[in-house]
């Protein structure tokens, strides 16, 4: 097991001093523990997470006490420089199982892919599943070796658990997959109709020298209505007029 230094700190403490210090502020807490304040080296911090992930044991070290067995919790990260600024180690139960999510790593090389040109889907790259601390794996080998054909798969049953692991995901639960790509057709485009358009055109040339016509045409307003005035009666008014 990895031995990591841990000394207790005051609640109310200045996280930003103490991380200026080299320190990463941190908590445990657990069914039997209240939760504690502590710090932690930052660079001893990152090497063990690293190491470790979220899934293997890590034993903590406090001045003056005994040591606590525990897994990393939780990390929070800078949202800029995405290093951690927070710990939190939960501190189990000696000879109790744990129930957490591993990662899966998978491993080997699809003959579907390979030869067909299949696609290679990942459905789950968690795994729950139970174990003894000491038997906590740090994370899951899944061999896609297996994968041959167009609509193969394998599912979370299919996945070889190392020794004390006991899978605690549904036992049909589809872990990975391989299936047929498929070609897009392209949108057809309708070719537009061009003698509709000429007739169209030309009905709508037709309307407008009707309306050129009429418009020509003198008028006489009388009564509320706008008539004609024909060339007889515009001649017999000027004779009249003479």
């Amino acid at each position: 097991m990895i031995l990591l230094k841990a000394k207790k700190r005051e609640p109310k403490a200045n996280l930003g001093k103490i991380r200026k210090n080299g320190e990463l502020p941190a908590i445990f807490y657990g069914k039997l523990e209240k939760a504690t304040p502590i710090s932690v080296a930052f660079n001893d911090f990152v090497k063990v997470w690293k190491e470790t992930g979220e899934s293997s044991v890590v034993t903590l070290g406090l001045e003056g006490e005994e040591n606590l067995e525990a897994l990393i919790q939780d990390v929070d990260l800078d949202p800029i420089r995405s290093t951690p600024r927070h710990a939190d180690f939960y501190v189990f139960e000696k000879g109790k199982k744990l129930k957490i999510k591993t990662s899966i790593e998978f491993t080997g090389v699809s003959p579907a892919v390979k030869d067909l040109g299949a696609i290679l889907l990942k459905v789950l790259h968690e795994l729950s599943i139970e174990a003894l601390p000491k038997d906590l794996p740090k994370k899951i080998e899944v061999d896609i070796d297996s994968l041959k054909n167009f609509g193969d798969s394998m599912a979370a049953k299919d996945i070889k658990l190392p020794s004390g692991v006991t899978l605690m995901e549904k036992p049909e639960e589809v872990v990975v997959s391989v299936y047929e790509p498929k070609e897009e057709k392209e949108e057809e485009v309708p070719t537009p109709d061009l003698s509709a358009i000429e007739v169209e055109k030309k009905g709508k040339e037709a309307k407008e020298g009707e309306g050129t016509e009429a418009a020509s045409a003198p008028t006489e307003r009388g009564s509320g209505e706008t008539k004609p005035v024909s060339k007889e009666i515009k001649e017999h008014k000027e004779s009249k007029g003479k």
